[in-house]
């Protein structure tokens, strides 16, 4: 195991314990404050090591790794009449999901010399001030993000008494696609950067990216709005409350990320503007022409 290996395992155990005492501090409160004061806390924990290492990279993983303790934890607090084969769904799509994501970062992770480049970028224009940047920004904002995207995993793992109908088939079948798009956008990116006869300029434009010039951030948005078609199949009065978690993760994505890594691509490839204009985000939804 490398250095840097080494130090993001430490990173994260050393997480899962903060988690752990928190929520042990925490007992007797209702579970959804419980699991968001372990949250916060874990968070807070591998924003120590960020700071300690000067790299902020650190949290890139917690994105994809927080979800699944949140599952687990919830089913475990069940009450009774919560059905099975729903929990047994849900968990499996989380964990396939968050497993999934955490190694394709490992996998393109070069090490401690590596960071984000839109965390370089941050740490260009805020100078003094990268570090509560970095925090609020970077750590805290994600972290409540993504557990504002689980609320609807409360509502399908431990209290939704509902039997399974329709809508649970929907939501297993958008959750699952989401997956599997991510998946093969994920998998055909990789080839396409491993292929020596790429030049810089060269724009992917193939597989699920001929359909989608962000088929990869599509399919997290999707995920997001599974896991909230289960917690309406559900708790169908719920709703309209637990709308905050994929809006606001559909939000962060169309106006924040994708604007991001757009401009990037502007900038490094002279064909992009036009491969915009052609090929939509959302497959249907957008003028594409021959």
């Amino acid at each position: 195991m490398s250095r840097a290996t080494r130090a993001i395992v430490t990173c994260y155990v050393f997480a899962g314990f903060v988690a752990l005492l928190a929520a042990l501090a925490l007992g007797g409160h209702h579970p959804v404050a419980v699991a968001g004061g372990a949250d916060l806390a874990a968070t807070l924990a591998i924003f120590a090591f960020s700071l300690a290492f000067g790299n902020s990279s650190f949290y890139d993983a917690y994105w994809s790794v927080a979800p699944i303790p949140i599952a687990l934890y919830w089913a475990a607090v069940a009450e009774d009449g919560v059905p099975g084969l729903r929990q047994a769904m849900v968990l499996a799509l989380v964990a396939a999901w968050g497993v999934r994501l955490t190694w394709n970062w490992y996998r393109g992770w070069t090490g401690l010399d590596h960071e984000d480049w839109r965390y370089v970028n941050i740490r260009d224009t805020t100078g003094r001030l990268y570090w509560p940047a970095s925090f609020f920004g970077l750590h805290l904002f994600p972290t409540v993000q993504v557990f504002l995207g689980c609320l609807p995993l409360w509502l399908a793992l431990a209290v939704g008494t509902r039997p399974l109908g329709l809508l649970d088939a929907a939501a297993l079948a958008l959750t699952g696609g989401a997956i599997w798009l991510e998946a093969r956008a994920d998998q055909e990116l990789r080839a396409f950067r491993r292929n020596p006869d790429r030049t810089p300029e060269d724009i992917l434009e193939t597989g699920v990216w001929s359909w989608s010039r962000h088929p990869n951030y599509l399919g997290e948005m999707g995920f997001w709005w599974g896991l909230w078609l289960f917690g309406v199949a559900a708790v169908p009065s719920a709703w309209w409350w637990t709308l905050a978690g994929p809006l606001a993760m559909t939000l962060m994505f169309r106006f924040a990320s994708i604007p991001m890594i757009e401009n990037r691509m502007a900038e490094r490839r002279p064909g992009w503007p036009d491969h915009a204009a052609r090929v939509p985000i959302v497959p249907f939804l957008g003028r594409r022409s021959a």
